[in-house]
């Protein structure tokens, strides 16, 4: 009676063991990043600061808590008018960026002046007051211009006064981009380095906290599975395969 007592306990012990596994392992399901982005604004100096943990801020005295109504991430580049989206500020600016260059031949008498082109640009991506995550969501770049580049002339991109790429484009990583502010600023240079035109825009970064709890989630989980008995380990291997076949 012992002998046929003691494989029953081992298989009851064994399929408790497989269920506290298999409950273990859906836990290890990938969690979907929806957390909204909220923008604070203390009512005193007017600083803004962009989160996705609002309750940090609501119980402070002082502070404006609102959610964006904006999306997050590498969008499609939305179509915007030149004449809407150009900077105000830019737009006065534009006599001066507009200057005559005088080239002078060895005879006085022959002066040949040649005037820049009057550059038109927009940043249509990104979109005013846009937040991204880092370090998972990348910073893209679009910028429109008219006319089209002359000869000679060249379109650069900069992300806080260092330049990321030359041309209309570019695609910025916030892997290693400290959450705060940020200015974006496409220039058109001529072939002399002179700045015929440039605009800025001004973008968020904002710390991923949702990714960070998930990372230590999974960390928490591994940790929990290699602390498993052997035949454990063993039993969860072939439940993950069994679903694995079923689907």
């Amino acid at each position: 009676m012992t002998l046929l007592a003691k494989p029953s306990f081992l298989k009851g012990k064994i399929r408790v063991a497989l269920w506290t596994t298999v409950a273990l392992a859906s836990l290890c399901a990938p969690l979907i990043n929806a957390a909204p982005i909220y923008k604070v604004v203390d009512e005193q100096t007017g600083q803004v600061t962009f989160t996705d943990r609002p309750q940090d801020y609501e119980q402070q005295v002082g502070k404006q808590v609102s959610q964006m109504a904006i999306t997050t991430g590498n969008d499609t580049s939305r179509s915007t008018s030149l004449n809407t989206t150009t900077n105000s500020n830019t737009s006065r600016q534009s006599l001066n960026a507009s200057q005559t260059v005088t080239a002078t031949k060895s005879t006085a008498i022959n002066t040949k002046v040649t005037t820049p082109v009057n550059y038109q640009l927009a940043i249509t991506e990104p979109s005013e007051e846009r937040a991204y995550r880092r370090p998972v969501q990348s910073i893209d770049v679009n910028v429109q211009i008219r006319p089209a580049l002359q000869v000679g002339d060249s379109a650069r991109i900069y992300f806080d006064d260092k330049e990321v790429a030359q041309g209309l484009s570019a695609s910025i990583a916030t892997v290693d981009v400290l959450p705060g502010a940020h200015t974006i600023k496409a220039v058109i240079q001529s072939e002399t380095s002179q700045t015929l035109k440039q605009i800025t825009r001004t973008v968020y970064v904002i710390q991923n906290t949702t990714t960070l709890q998930d990372n230590k989630r999974k960390a928490a989980q591994l940790l929990a599975y290699q602390k498993l008995a052997w035949y454990q380990k063993l039993m969860l291997k072939l439940r993950q395969q069994e679903v694995a076949q079923s689907q």
